[in-house]
């Protein structure tokens, strides 16, 4: 098959202004936890969800993980970057990750700070996409994740110099290693380590309808603070 020839009706649900919040953050949370299964709204979205995964399974597809987004950011040239990280935390401020400050996006974060997210979830056939300003985490609010992440995490962050590049697989085990021998008890937070938010100041909500006539919805900040909400065009 052409890959011009790939694709699907989206025929799940539909979605309208009076179906949005007022506040963005808490909508996303809702999809959030739709997209968990903490809620699945109608007999017949469960149904559509559960025959999508029998159909992923039988094609040996594993499900995404759900705090998966792709983050984007920008370079001091203007060239573009993308990559996927997971959500750890979104709060009254925004949408919370964390990374090897020394990493390219950690670089790019440090001379650009603006952003935008994009979360997928093709069982619902649904995406919200994120843009805004970016600042870093306190050390403090960085060190409690740390100390929450596995041990084996916690020497990763340690041994890999993130973006850069390494001779073989043998030497990058070897360094993981050397860092687990230096530490065997308590392992401290490196000091080129931890979170960012990226604070919105749009978001927009994306429901796939037949015929490419999508819903599409977007909150933009205003000057007293407030979002506006708007339908836009698929």
């Amino acid at each position: 098959m052409a890959i011009a020839d790939i694709r699907r009706e989206y025929r799940m649900s539909g979605l309208d202004a009076k179906d949005l919040g007022a506040d963005p953050i808490l909508e996303f949370q809702r999809w959030f936890d739709h997209a968990t299964q903490s809620q699945t709204g109608t007999r017949w979205r469960k149904i559509g969800i559960a025959l999508y995964k029998l159909w992923q399974a039988l094609l040996g597809h594993s499900s995404a993980d759900v705090n998966a987004m792709t983050l984007a950011t920008v370079d001091a040239s203007g060239q573009p970057s993308t990559r996927t990280v997971l959500l750890k935390g979104v709060d009254s401020r925004g949408f919370i990750f964390f990374t090897n400050y020394d990493s390219r996006k950690g670089n790019e974060l440090g001379s650009n700070p603006r952003a935008a997210l994009t979360f997928f979830w093709p069982e619902l056939e649904r995406q919200i996409c994120v843009a805004g300003a970016v600042e870093k985490l306190s050390r403090e609010e960085s060190e409690v994740y740390f100390k929450s992440r596995p041990r084996g995490s916690q020497i990763g962050a340690w041994a890999s110099h993130q973006s850069q590049p390494v001779a073989d697989r043998a030497a990058l085990e070897k360094i993981w290693q050397t860092i687990a021998a230096k530490f065997p008890n308590e392992i401290p937070l490196p000091p080129n380590w931890g979170g960012f938010v990226l604070r919105p100041t749009r978001i927009e909500f994306w429901q796939g309808r037949p015929s490419r006539l999508h819903d599409r919805f977007s909150y933009s900040t205003q000057s007293d603070g407030s979002w506006r909400l708007e339908r836009l065009s698929p």
